[in-house]
Formats: C-alpha cells, sequence, structure tokens
C-alpha cells in the first residue's frame, strides 16, 4: 500500500498547485479526501476480496494439481492394465495356437491309429473268412465222403442182394469164420 501511495505522490503535488482554491472539507482539499476514499476502499477490496480469492485461487490450483497427479495415477494403472492384457492376450493366442496344433497332431495320430486298426482288422476278417472258407470246404468234402460212401454201400449192398445166392452166403460166413480162427 505504501508502493502505491509512493507512486501517487507526484500525481498528488501536481494537483495541489493546480487548485489551490478548490473547495475544503475539514480543512483539506476535497480531492485528498476523495484519495484517501480511493485508498481505502481499494486496501479494503484487496483485504476483503482479492485476500479470499487469491486463497480460494490457490485452494482451486491445489484441487487441480491433486486432480491432474490423480488422473495420472489412473492412467498409469490404466497403462499397465492395457499392458497386462496385452500380454495375457498374447499367451492366450500362443495357448490356442499351441492347442490347434496338438489338436492337428493328435487328428493325425488318430487317424493313423484308426487307419492300423481297420487294416488290422479287414487283415483278420479276411484271415477267418479264409480259415471259416476252408473249414467249410473240409466239411463239404467230408460231407460228400460219407455221401459217397454211403451210396457206394447201398449200391453194393443192392447189388450184393441181388447178386449173391443162399450158397455164396454159407461160404462167405464159413471163410469169414475161418479167418477170425486164424487170427486168433
Amino acid at each position: 500500500m505504501t508502493a502505491a501511495a509512493l507512486s501517487l505522490s507526484p500525481i498528488l503535488a501536481v494537483l495541489a498547485e493546480e487548485g489551490e482554491e478548490t473547495a475544503k472539507f475539514l480543512g483539506l482539499p476535497i480531492w485528498i479526501w476523495q484519495f484517501a476514499n480511493l485508498v481505502l476502499f481499494v486496501g479494503l477490496l484487496l483485504y476483503f476480496v482479492a485476500k479470499p480469492l487469491g486463497a480460494a485461487f490457490r485452494a482451486r490450483q491445489v484441487q487441480i494439481e491433486e486432480r491432474r497427479r490423480e488422473a495420472e495415477k489412473k492412467r498409469a494403472a490404466v497403462e499397465n492394465l492395457a499392458a497386462d492384457i496385452r500380454a495375457r492376450t498374447a499367451v492366450i493366442e500362443k495357448e490356442i495356437a499351441e492347442i490347434r496344433e496338438r489338436g492337428r497332431a493328435d487328428g493325425e495320430e488318430a487317424r493313423r491309429s484308426l487307419a492300423e486298426r481297420a487294416d488290422a482288422e479287414s487283415e483278420r476278417i479276411r484271415r477267418e473268412a479264409g480259415e471259416e472258407i476252408e473249414r467249410r470246404l473240409a466239411q463239404a468234402v467230408g460231407e460228400l465222403r460219407r455221401t459217397a460212401a454211403a451210396l457206394t454201400t447201398s449200391t453194393a449192398t443192392e447189388i450184393l442182394a441181388r447178386e449173391i445166392t443162399p450158397e455164396d452166403r454159407e461160404r462167405l460166413l464159413v471163410d469169414s469164420v475161418a479167418q477170425l480162427e486164424k487170427t486168433s
């Protein structure tokens, strides 16, 4: 306040010289009262308005700085989270690629295994079919032989029944008994 008064003192001196016949109040010219009123008004403004406004501005500035620091912290946290998500995504993509590759390899292995089992099964079926064919062929041949033997026997029996006389039967019986006696 004293600096303002000192800077205004040359102006006051000039004003004092100009109007010596100016109006006075309590023995002092009016302009001094007006100047004193102005200084008092500016002082009161500074005291009641500027100080609280300055304090409010400083508080607001501190609040803004705190919010800026908080926003920086949040931004750093978000960037860390984004980096973490990118890292996890890369790991997951790598695992997916590995799973796909394992799936392909397992599929190929399963296909190869199925093909081997199918080949082995078809070979077993061929072998069993061949064995079944051989067994049925042997059975058919045996049946054919039995049928041929039965047919031969029945034909021979018929021929013998027609051709052998009672004297031939007696002679065969005597020959058979004689042969039995020789072997015993």
